[in-house]
């Protein structure tokens, strides 16, 4: 693609925990958008921020996204706010605003915050943009009651900027178009798309190259449970112990289990730096005043004052991957008063995760079964997505469908690549969700 003119579409994979920029090029392909810098990462940028005071700043506090917010955040990290994952409240009725040095930022706020960044990381491919935009969102979003109108409503003010036609589609959809073009002939196929906040599935009809419309969607199905709740599992069985849950505190007369909200947004990592407020750390310096062993709750209040989450998300991180490579890999993280080296096998971590994994497969009979279809009518299964190369989630659809019927590629970046193709078809509206 010779010139941001020559694009007819943009397709934005806007991930929990990465995002993708594809181009439509006009003619039935479609270029990932690279980013330029010392500190870029290709075509992917890092879902993050990291906020700072400074006075030539508006509003005296400056910003930074993608692998450049991690980097301003390693270089002072007692004087930053970094926040990742913020996809995941999208939905949320119960979040309204985080306060970040005393200034209010909605989700919309920091979306759109995030993709100013993002654009001026992309080395002036993306100061001009195409005029539609089709933006990936899940089947069903992350959290306990996810409201899908209210994330629509956020999400429409977050890109109100960014493009004149804004066009949102399931992001299993997106990668089945990219897969589809592998194909040389009709194939009914699942799609199964592994991201950090939401598992989404899509089934799909793909005709002969050349059809006028090469993907038919015959079902979709979602469950909100992804990397980022393989990550709290791993942080609740090997963290978690060690910051006081399960133990207890004094109440006048009464002894009472610490309440368990402290460490549910403690290994959250949507929520982890939102826990540094003067509100939240006052109430659990109460908590250790009363509590029956102190210490344990002082190093949660030593980790969230000393800006921990970061490297503890980057120590779980190596560790999930390693097992997906290894059976056995060490679990290292020393911040703050905690300090903890730890060998996990990989069949602890396929335990701690398995109810988790049953309830993925359960969305994803969902789906073959509001499509009509059923698992011996599928031709071809393609996994995407970062968590879709751990090991217990490949053995999951080699058991259901033979080994001989799954493809993967482009974990990161075929949902990006797909949801442009789909902009340059006639009647992108056809495919809204």
């Amino acid at each position: 693609m010779d010139s941001n003119a020559a694009a007819s579409a943009l397709g934005l994979d806007f991930g929990t925990t990465n995002t993708v920029v594809a181009l439509a090029d006009g003619q039935g392909g479609s270029e990932l958008v690279e980013f330029a810098g010392e500190e870029a990462a290709g075509a992917v940028f890092r879902s993050a921020l990291c906020f700072w005071e400074e006075e030539r700043a508006w509003q005296g506090i400056a910003h930074e996204a993608g692998p450049w917010a991690i980097a301003e955040y390693l270089q002072s990290p007692l004087d930053s706010r970094f926040v990742q994952s913020f996809k995941s409240v999208a939905a949320s009725p119960s979040f309204e605003r985080a306060m970040i040095w005393g200034k209010p930022y909605r989700f919309e706020d920091m979306g759109r915050l995030f993709l100013q960044r993002l654009v001026a990381h992309a080395g002036g491919r993306l100061d001009t943009r195409p005029r539609r935009i089709i933006v990936g969102r899940p089947v069903e979003y992350a959290g306990a009651r996810p409201d899908a109108a209210l994330a629509r409503r956020r999400y429409d003010l977050m890109l109100a900027a960014f493009g004149a036609e804004i066009y949102y589609v399931h992001e299993p959809l997106g990668a089945a178009h990219s897969y589809a073009a592998r194909l040389t002939e009709p194939a009914t196929i699942l799609v199964a798309d592994f991201g950090g906040g939401t598992t989404d599935f899509s089934i799909v009809r793909v005709a002969e190259p050349g059809a006028p419309r090469r993907c038919v969607p015959l079902a979709s199905s979602g469950i909100g449970i992804a990397g980022d709740r393989f990550d709290y599992r791993i942080v609740d069985k090997l963290v978690l112990p060690l910051l006081g849950k399960g133990g207890s505190y004094r109440s006048f007369d009464k002894l009472l289990e610490i309440p368990g909200g402290y460490f549910a947004d403690f290994a959250d990592w949507s929520r982890l730096a939102l826990m540094r407020n003067r509100r939240t750390l006052d109430e659990l310096r109460r908590l250790q005043r009363d509590a029956v062993d102190p210490e344990p709750v002082g190093r949660m209040i030593a980790l969230i004052e000393h800006e921990q989450g970061f490297p503890l998300y980057d120590a779980v991180g190596r560790l999930k991957r390693s097992l997906s490579s290894s059976e056995e890999a060490e679990f290292r993280f020393s911040g703050d008063g905690v300090d903890i080296a730890a060998d996990v096998r990989r069949a602890d971590f396929e335990q701690w995760i398995a109810d988790d994994l049953r309830r993925i497969e359960a969305a994803m009979d969902a789906a073959l079964a509001k499509a009509g279809v059923a698992g011996g009518d599928v031709d071809r299964v393609f996994l995407t997505g970062g968590s879709s190369l751990i090991p217990a989630i490949r053995a999951l659809f080699d058991r259901g469908f033979g080994a001989e019927r799954i493809a993967t590629g482009g974990e990161l970046t075929s949902i990006a690549h797909g949801l442009a193709l789909i902009g340059e078809e006639a009647n992108p509206a056809e495919w809204t969700a």
